[in-house]
């Protein structure tokens, strides 16, 4: 085995995880590539049956190309039962539920890292690696995530759920750099397959990113057993009906099809009653929402009283100033002082100290337009 050790990259196919795997075996660790296949895409009815996106076959033999030509093993493994289980199962329950879900912050958490080292430990590795663009470090005893240098590209909010004996064996090659220089590094390493392959935006098992056929595809009947709701203001007054709460998300404008003669936006979502309620841009705006399902990070807890955080609320929040307060073991409150736009329950909020993040969560429960003594004590 090498110095350095073994590590077990997963290789999407795509330029970032294909440059982290030939980086590190020319850094001297002993690479063995994994593609992990998660879905059915031939089956995925969307895209006219077409295969789009991380893990299709086209990727997966790009991705066995590369290890042949840079000389090291590579496998693929079918996740598929795992995958299903906990990232498409809690994304339809969420939606059916009220809620918009992030399932790449669940794959992140319960499969790609878990499944990694139940396969690294079978092929006797020290490490896995991924194409993040992420930082960890060891502090206090304790593994740290930080942001990538490259902000544009930075991927710590995805990461976390990412558990501390997790975070210990593994390598984010990419972090120190941006994405230009990785393209750059995929030309030189000769990946000209790879080398100006688009980023990959979609859900990979929603690859037409049509949600509502996706969701209707899983769950028999649903238009008629969500069909016969309304909209409403935030007075209770009757708009007009809607096609089913679970087609809607907090924040929508667009497709409502009410005749206000303004925008109005959905600013809360009543799955019990299948109510949408709207209303105008400021009524979006929240001060505080609870998180549950957390995961500390930089500490183990937080201190007693509250913390200065800047928190963002979605993958693509630059983040705002703020406050964390931890209620339980399993329960934490953040504030934001200027009021955040259409925090959503089913998202995560992530709390950084800096460029570190110090925990994060499940969006639960928003209290819109209250006072902060209020929202405290609620």
């Amino acid at each position: 085995m090498s110095k350095k050790g073994r590590v077990l990259v997963a290789m999407s196919g795509g330029v970032d995880s294909s440059v982290s795997a030939v980086m590190l075996h020319e850094q001297g660790y002993e690479v063995i590539g994994i593609t992990m296949k998660t879905w059915d895409y031939h089956r995925s009815g969307g895209n006219d049956g077409k295969e789009t996106g991380c893990c299709t076959v086209e990727s997966m033999n790009d991705a066995r190309h590369i290890a042949v030509r840079h000389g090291f093993k590579h496998f693929i493994v079918d996740i598929r039962d795992e995958f299903g289980n906990w990232v498409i199962d809690r994304f339809v329950e969420d939606y059916t539920s009220g809620r918009t879900p992030n399932p790449c912050v669940l794959c992140n958490t319960h499969i790609k890292w878990a499944a990694l080292l139940r396969r690294a430990d079978n092929l006797g590795c020290d490490f896995i690696a991924t194409g993040h663009y992420a930082n960890v470090r060891k502090e206090n005893g304790r593994y740290v995530i930080s942001k990538g240098k490259d902000h544009k590209k930075d991927q710590s909010y995805a990461l976390w759920g990412v558990e501390q004996k997790h975070l210990e064996r593994t390598i984010f090659p990419l972090g120190k750099y941006r994405k230009t220089e990785i393209r750059q590094f995929a030309e030189d390493y000769g990946l000209l397959n790879v080398a100006n392959k688009p980023d990959s935006y979609e859900i990979c098992f929603i690859p037409d990113n049509n949600y509502h056929r996706f969701l209707k595809e899983r769950v028999n009947d649903l238009e008629e057993k969500v069909s016969g709701g309304v909209f409403v203001d935030k007075d209770g007054n009757v708009l007009g009906k809607h096609k089913g709460f679970p087609f809607y998300t907090i924040g929508q404008r667009r497709g409502l099809h009410l005749p206000m003669g303004k925008p109005v936006y959905v600013t809360h979502i009543d799955a019990e009653n299948n109510v949408i309620t709207v209303g105008e841009k400021e009524d979006l705006i929240s001060t505080t929402c609870r998180a549950k399902e957390i995961n500390m990070v930089k500490y183990d807890s937080i201190p007693e009283g509250e913390m200065e955080i800047t928190g963002k609320i979605r993958y693509n929040d630059e983040g705002a100033i703020g406050s964390i307060k931890q209620l339980s073991d399993d329960e934490i409150i953040v504030h934001f002082p200027a009021g955040r736009e259409a925090i959503t329950p089913g998202q995560a909020v992530v709390c950084y100290e800096g460029d570190d993040v110090v925990a994060g969560g499940w969006i639960h429960k928003v209290n819109v337009n209250m006072g902060r003594e209020l929202e405290l004590e609620a």
